[in-house]
């Protein structure tokens, strides 16, 4: 077996997990630590909880988090496109414009459905 192709990936892991780990054990280690009541408290304002936990909740919410994903998400895919644009060409560029098209028809949707409204 081979190792030394696998080192760019574990040079990759490491430095990762470095990125990840060392700003939190230098906060950790080097930042203040005066804890207080209200800071220990479930909630940070200082305010006891005055509900049920397991009260309604509005769906519109999860609406427009799944929606905000929905398109958040899509331009992660014309990043790619775009950096290698020149090696797909014209039928790069035809797909791309089907898939815009097909974004643009779901949002049309979703506005005509009132779903970005907020009462």
């Amino acid at each position: 077996m081979n190792l030394d192709a696998y080192l760019p990936v574990l040079l990759f892991i490491l430095v990762g997990l470095a990125i990840g780990v060392v700003p939190l054990v230098l906060g950790w280690i080097l930042g203040p630590n005066r804890p207080d009541p209200a800071k220990n408290s479930p909630y940070e304002c200082g305010f006891e909880a005055f509900d049920d936990a397991r009260m309604k909740f509005d769906v519109r919410y999860y609406l427009v988090a799944i929606l905000f994903i929905l398109f958040d998400l899509e331009i992660a895919f014309l990043f790619p496109w775009a950096v290698a644009l020149r090696e797909v060409g014209m039928p790069g560029l035809i797909a791309v414009f089907i898939f815009l098209g097909i974004l643009v028809v779901g949002f049309i949707y979703e506005w005509k459905k009132g779903a970005l409204e907020w009462e």
